[in-house]
């Protein structure tokens, strides 16, 4: 992270650090791994680093309307890549129609005056430092003219691709304004209660003494009024609670487990529904990941909450990690493309292809079968995806159990984001099937 002579504490140092980030989701990169790279890279102190995820967040969720109001006020394209990102950030920050200035994160002036500050700071930027001050103190004049023009078309409107506008439109015809306004929601924090160690009444009892405001969503489901790092959320370090949302907290319950029943959790990074499933009840827990890295996440889960399982390396479309004994019980929760929880990662929006739905369901289709035939008779196998496209959820799971004459038991379904009082959730879908006995 390239800056000369910015302050870490200022608004423009985050703008230099977001506009990184936002190049590099640009070049394909997703964006937690952006920023893992530009913290690598720099002495941000965490609070820098807090107002730099941020800013990239925000700007994920607001790009396509920056970027049609940038197309309204240039005529060329604006390069390199992370002059074009400080723009957007810094667009999506002022042009926002439903934030009263009042309430936004910081002034429209401070905003223009501080990307000016950071693009002069840049010696790529530094030539350019003049046209981001002329753009954006043009869309001050002119932003009621220039807000109307861009919103004309549904980029715009919605900051999501035209593909991904069109083909929700068509899977949901109803609803399909909403998911897209829940999609581009701030999401809550929502945590999982550790029933081993204490209770939701309890826990809500000691943030209340704390003076966390916090509600009960689900049977062990708490969400923060507030978002707060982790490492201040009371008890967190001493595992009484995780951070996982309130749909995937469906998993464990919906697989009816027993003690003393041996259990997988295929695809089981980052592990938050492996120590559900261990809180739950006493069983011999297989957690399988496909890739290396991520297996310390998923130990590390696991310490925290004082629980065992066997972490396997492995592909669950395969069977060289399988030692040959069956599953009582197999979560599958399989790649997708991950649309039904892009309130979390704006990213994924930009970084999925029309094709990639067909290419993933053809990969989720065969750990399946794999995994099925793992799978005790009388046990039962849980489907999970946090995708909203029917061909990766209600599609494959209904071709699912015409292949394999699964009995399907009731599960959830297809749940659409929601995010209200009652309810504050993500897109997941659920199908539970059962192995008839032979």
């Amino acid at each position: 992270m390239t800056t000369i002579n910015l302050k870490p504490d200022s608004l423009a140092f985050s703008l230099h650090g977001a506009a990184q980030a936002v190049a590099a989701v640009g070049r394909g990169v997703a964006l937690p791994q952006a920023l893992a790279q530009i913290f690598a890279q720099t002495h941000a102190t965490p609070q820098a680093r807090g107002a730099i995820q941020d800013l990239s967040y925000h700007c994920m969720r607001h790009i396509g309307r920056a970027e049609a109001l940038l197309n309204a006020m240039t005529t060329k394209q604006t390069e390199p890549a992370i002059l074009h990102g400080l723009l957007c950030c810094a667009l999506a920050l002022i042009s926002d129609p439903n934030e009263p200035e009042s309430e936004a994160r910081y002034s429209a002036f401070t905003v223009v005056d501080q990307a000016v500050t950071a693009a002069a700071a840049d010696p790529d930027m530094a030539h350019a430092k003049g046209m981001v001050n002329a753009v954006l103190r043009r869309f001050l004049r002119e932003r009621d003219a220039l807000l109307k023009s861009a919103g004309g078309t549904q980029f715009a409107r919605w900051n999501y691709p035209d593909w991904w506008i069109d083909r929700m439109r068509s899977a949901y015809p109803q609803n399909w304004q909403a998911i897209l306004e829940a999609g581009n929601a701030a999401p809550p924090l929502t945590l999982r209660v550790n029933r081993r160690k204490t209770t939701v009444e309890a826990y809500l009892a000691m943030l209340a003494e704390q003076s966390v405001a916090a509600s009960r969503i689900g049977p062990d489901a708490v969400k923060l009024a507030q978002p707060t790092p982790v490492s201040q959320i009371p008890g967190f370090n001493d595992g009484l609670v995780s951070v996982q949302d309130a749909a995937a907290q469906l998993a464990a319950s919906l697989l009816d487990l027993r003690d003393g029943m041996r259990v997988l959790d295929a695809c089981a990074a980052p592990g938050g529904k492996s120590g559900h499933i261990l809180e739950s009840a006493d069983v011999e827990l297989i957690a399988l990941d496909n890739e290396v890295r991520r297996m310390p996440r998923i130990a590390e889960n696991l310490e925290r909450l004082q629980l065992q399982a066997s972490l396997l390396t492995g592909d669950a479309s395969g069977t060289d990690w399988w030692d040959g004994k069956p599953f009582d019980r197999i979560l599958a929760d399989v790649p997708c493309t991950a649309s039904g929880i892009v309130r979390r990662h704006p990213d994924i929006r930009w970084l999925r292809r029309k094709g990639d739905t067909t290419q993933l369901a053809a990969i989720s289709a065969t750990i399946l079968d794999n995994l099925w035939q793992m799978l005790q008779a009388d046990g039962k196998l849980l489907f999970v995806t946090c995708s909203l496209w029917p061909q990766e959820s209600e599609a494959q799971a209904a071709a699912f159990a015409v292949r394999h004459n699964a009995t399907r038991l009731p599960a959830p379904g297809q749940l659409l984001p929601t995010a209200n009082a009652e309810n504050d959730h993500d897109g997941l879908f659920y199908a539970l099937f059962q192995k008839t006995m032979s």
